[in-house]
Formats: C-alpha cells, sequence, structure tokens
C-alpha cells in the first residue's frame, strides 16, 4: 500500500550510502529533508585533474604530488578557503553510468552559473594516504549544506595545492538528522516480504521529531 513513493536527494552516478525514502504521507516534509546539512567521507586523488572533477573523466592536467608533511603543510593554509561560505561552479561535463554496463560515459550538461555553499568542516586524513595511479589517495570527510559538490570542491581543493586532485570515492553518511548507521541495507529490503515491512518504517512523528 505505497502509493507515493519519494526521496530525499538522490545520489552521484559513483556515490554510495544513504539515500531518505519518503513514503505516503511523509512527501509533504520533503522540502524539510531535501534542504538538510549533509555529511560525506571519501577519497581524493591527488595528482590527477579531470573534466569531470572525478576519476572517471578526460584527465585535463595535474602535477607532481609534494610528500605528505609538505602537504599537510600546505592543506593547513588552503583549507580555510574551503570552509565558511564559499562559491563553487560545477563542471559541464558530468561522469554518468552507462545502461546496463558498470561503466562510465562523459555527458555534457551545459554551462552552470556559481553557488554559494556553507561547508562547516572538510578535514583531509594525510596520515592515511596511500599511492594510487600516479599519485596519492587521501581519504577526507566533510560536512556542509546542502547543494555542496563535493567533487568540485575536491577539484578546486587540488588547484590550490599546486598538483591537481579528483574525487575517486564518495559515501553519503548523513542527511539531517538521519543517518546511515541506521539505514537499511538495499538488499534486505528485497529479501523483506510484504508483512515484514511495515517494521523497517520509521513512523513519521518519529523521523520528524
Amino acid at each position: 500500500n505505497l502509493p507515493k513513493v519519494g526521496h530525499g536527494g538522490s545520489l552521484d552516478a559513483m556515490a554510495s550510502g544513504l539515500m531518505v525514502l519518503l513514503l505516503n504521507d511523509a512527501n509533504k516534509f520533503v522540502d524539510r529533508v531535501m534542504g538538510a546539512d549533509r555529511a560525506y567521507t571519501g577519497t581524493m586523488r591527488l595528482g590527477l585533474k579531470t573534466n569531470t572533477h572525478d576519476i572517471h573523466g578526460e584527465t585535463t592536467g595535474g602535477g607532481k604530488v609534494p610528500d605528505a608533511g609538505s602537504l599537510a603543510g600546505m592543506s593547513g593554509k588552503s583549507l580555510s578557503e574551503f570552509t565558511g561560505d564559499i562559491f563553487q561552479t560545477e563542471s559541464r561535463w558530468c561522469s554518468v553510468r552507462k545502461e546496463g554496463s558498470a561503466g562510465y560515459e562523459t555527458a555534457d550538461t551545459g554551462s552552470h552559473a556559481p553557488q554559494m555553499v556553507h561547508v562547516y568542516k572538510f578535514v583531509p586524513e594525510w596520515t592515511k594516504a596511500t599511492p594510487a595511479g600516479g599519485g596519492m589517495d587521501v581519504p577526507f570527510s566533510v560536512k556542509a549544506t546542502k547543494g555542496l559538490l563535493v567533487k568540485t570542491l575536491v577539484n578546486d581543493f587540488g588547484d590550490a595545492l599546486g598538483c591537481g586532485a579528483a574525487l575517486s570515492s564518495l559515501r553519503r553518511t548523513m542527511i539531517g538528522r538521519f543517518s546511515v548507521e541506521d539505514a537499511i541495507p538495499f538488499a534486505k529490503l528485497l529479501e523483506t516480504d510484504a508483512a515484514g515491512f511495515p517494521s523497517l518504517v520509521k513512523p513519521l512523528s518519529r523521523a520528524m521529531a
């Protein structure tokens, strides 16, 4: 008995993590969920710059990656430019999944105007950096308002470091009060019969309290 099913924000083609589904009357609160703050974890590949701002696009540049000690010092100066109110301009090129395939292709989405978002925190984990693809993969976490383009944040941060950077993985961990730690794996949804389904749903009063 699900006449209406909506969602509180889609995921990029390469992203995993939390998706909030709104059932029936909960869709009246879609604006509240869609407008909530978000948090992500991910990995950026230093030494690579692409037209899509992720590792699935066409390489357009990149440079030698400084050692981890130098990067930590450089990022300390650069990170202040990537917290608080910042302006972002989305690339006109976007990586999309090939239909029926695990591969990606590039789509032209046209030019985009700059947009302002607020970044509460952006934390690269330099001590966990590993060599990858001729560069270096660095884990990070970020929390921001709705509308943050994580791959563009990574691209612009790479420009500030002088070596380029592209998003190599992304996982959404939070939307407002909803956390991926409390989420139901998609495989479990597929295995659940109609009788067991209601036990997986958060009541509207509890979800929006």
